[in-house]
């Protein structure tokens, strides 16, 4: 279903809304279930592998961290309900530019810390619409999203910096006294139900203490009239990065390249 005015003004407000009334069909959480078991069989001899955080699930070649995905993942980039919300958001021509699974098991699954999406992707002019769809549902005893309301509005990149820590999904973390955590709000979720939000978001999770897992499916979309930049990408790699994207394949949803400069070719079979 689509966006209602209130829910588009939310997140003009706020930087995230959960639409209401939209869930997942059961049959295709199953499935989704069913591929992640298989990405996690099918990479359990990778040593770079982590069932907490596994970048690009659809490729199944040029996986960062040597990932060996599978296509069908990227059919759930295409569910027309999603792609009409964020055609609200965003415009009607976009680009899939990133899937990310955030696993986030039982007792064991790592925090995510305090960070702006946009501190490291190379897109120019920056914007993108994250798409978080939940498969078990998300509280806060399972280490949920949490996130600063607001904290977009500026269209300002705070200072990060980098602490590579092996309980940490990321490494880049905002630093101290840029934004107020004090108004820190949980994203709780039931399975099927999705968040979407702003590239400027400050955001982060805690760890998932609980004996239940609080897997997520990330779509990273950005709207075609920017460009990302795959040469930028490279920059990021090299100061530190390990996330790949001077090799990302893109895949345009929706409309049409207005940039007129991505590359569709760059991370394909």
């Amino acid at each position: 279903m689509p966006l209602t005015d209130a829910e588009i003004e939310q997140y003009r407000n706020d930087g995230l809304v959960i639409p209401s009334d939209y869930r997942l069909p059961q049959a295709t959480l199953q499935r989704i279930d069913q591929l992640y078991q298989q990405l996690l069989e099918d990479n359990q001899a990778n040593p770079e592998f982590s069932a907490d955080f596994i970048l690009g699930p659809h490729l199944d070649a040029n996986g960062t961290y040597g990932i060996k995905g599978c296509p069908e993942w990227l059919e759930f980039a295409k569910f027309p309900e999603i792609l009409d919300m964020v055609e609200q958001l965003i415009g009607s021509d976009f680009i899939l530019w990133g899937m990310t699974i955030f696993g986030k098991p039982a007792k064991v699954g790592k925090a995510t810390p305090w960070h702006q999406d946009g501190d490291y992707y190379p897109i120019e002019p920056l914007e993108t619409c994250t798409v978080w769809i939940s498969l078990d549902g998300s509280t806060p005893e399972q280490g949920c999203m949490k996130f600063i309301p607001g904290s977009h509005k500026s269209h300002q990149i705070y200072s990060h910096h980098f602490e590579h820590r092996d309980d940490y999904t990321l490494a880049q973390v905002i630093d101290d006294n840029q934004v107020d955590l004090s108004q820190a709000r949980d994203i709780v979720l039931e399975p099927g139900q999705i968040s979407l939000h702003d590239v400027y978001l400050v955001h982060g999770s805690g760890p998932n203490l609980s004996d239940r897992r609080r897997m997520g499916l990330v779509l990273r979309i950005m709207p075609a009239i920017s460009f990302y930049n795959h040469q930028s990408g490279k920059i990021k790699e090299d100061a530190g990065s390990p996330h790949g994207y001077s090799n990302r394949a893109l895949f345009l949803l929706r409309g049409k390249d207005k940039s007129g400069k991505n590359d569709f070719v760059r991370g394909h079979n």
